[in-house]
């Protein structure tokens, strides 16, 4: 190789490491910066949720992912933050009022998607337990019922105290960590006099193998379940690339989520029944309570409903209020509307 073809296979070589270099140190996205729609080869976004794969795959979006996907199973709020600090997860799913806890433990998460369920008949159902003498929600007073801060199975309770009138200083909050399964054991001991449960499967088989002794589900009245969002860490979406995965990953989880509103007789066959083990009355029991999906494409009223928890649990355990919409991106609201309209037909409300 003479002289000048060898400076010319350096310069090439330079120019080669220094625009992979400049690639390599992109600059990092600014929070108002539009979200990129392009993903770049090599992209890799970790997602955590217990029927994740399930749903992606049945709905065929799995194959139309423009990144390579890895799923979890990191699931309700604890999980999926503890999760976050260990950088063992990019996008999680849970309730509201973890987000507002870490907020306040200066930990930055974001939002980037607002779920609700609608006509759902028993939202915020609470199990009692059996000898407990508990008839109403007036009955709570000098009771023990089970408590997790930092879940939304925490907020209900300080809403159902606050709804009856009752104060704190009245009851016995029991610290448990908030797994149904344990709420179930502890209410069967007689640990707690009432735990909230929600309409889950050990709620309902805590009804069969308990109620002839006494075991109830009761429902307040107007004390709804909190919405279910998808969240990010505040960081992650500086990543140009992993914006643009997330960006993706929205528009295919609303897809697919819709697909298994369309299609419950086949998800509980598929999903309850084959991969959870369910029974088909179980299974029933479940899809038959959980109301219908609406993943909102307009979140103003979200925003002052989340700023209205945020004072409302400040008040309860002594933090400081904060403004509700730090920790919305609100660059995903036009997103997440646009995949609502191509799966229902509706525009933003």
């Amino acid at each position: 190789m003479n002289r000048r073809s060898g400076v010319k296979t350096l310069f090439i070589g330079l120019a080669m490491t220094t625009a992979l270099g400049m690639a390599a140190t992109a600059a990092p996205l600014a929070a108002n910066a539009p979200i990129p729609d392009k993903v770049p080869p090599g992209t890799t976004l970790t997602v955590g949720g217990t029927n994740l794969e399930t749903m992606f795959r049945l709905s065929g979006e799995l194959q139309k992912l423009p990144f390579k996907v890895v799923f979890t199973t990191f699931s309700g709020g604890p999980a999926v933050l503890d999760a976050f600090r260990a950088n063992a997860l990019d996008v999680g799913a849970g309730n509201d009022i973890p987000a507002i806890y870490e907020t306040w433990l200066g930990f930055n998460v974001r939002i980037i998607a607002v779920a609700v369920r609608k006509n759902a008949p028993h939202p915020a159902q609470f199990g009692i337990a059996p000898g407990s003498g508990i008839r109403t929600f007036a009955d709570l007073r000098g009771k023990k019922i089970a408590y997790s801060p930092g879940q939304a199975q925490g907020a209900i309770v300080f809403r159902t105290l606050k709804r009856y009138g009752i104060k704190k200083s009245e009851v016995q909050l029991v610290l448990l960590p908030h797994r149904t399964d344990v709420y179930v054991n502890a209410l069967a001991a007689r640990l707690v006099d009432a735990a909230p449960l929600g309409v889950t499967v050990p709620a309902k088989h805590f009804i069969d193998k308990y109620g002839r002794d006494g075991a109830k589900l009761l429902t307040p009245d107007g004390v709804v379940e909190n919405p279910i969002n998808l969240w990010v860490k505040a960081d992650l979406l500086k990543d140009p690339a992993k914006a643009a995965a997330v960006k993706a990953y929205l528009k295919a989880y609303i897809r697919a989520s819709y697909w298994v509103e369309a299609h419950r007789q086949q998800w509980i066959e598929q999903y309850y029944m084959k991969d959870q083990g369910l029974s088909r009355e179980d299974a029933q029991y479940v899809t038959s309570n959980i109301g219908t999906l609406d993943i909102l494409s307009n979140w103003d009223q979200a925003i002052r409903d989340e700023q209205d928890t945020i004072n409302f649990m400040a008040e309860e355990t002594g933090q400081k209020p904060f403004d509700a919409r730090k920790i919305f991106d609100r660059r995903f609201e036009a997103v997440a509307a646009a995949a609502v309209k191509e799966m229902t037909g509706k525009g933003a409300q």
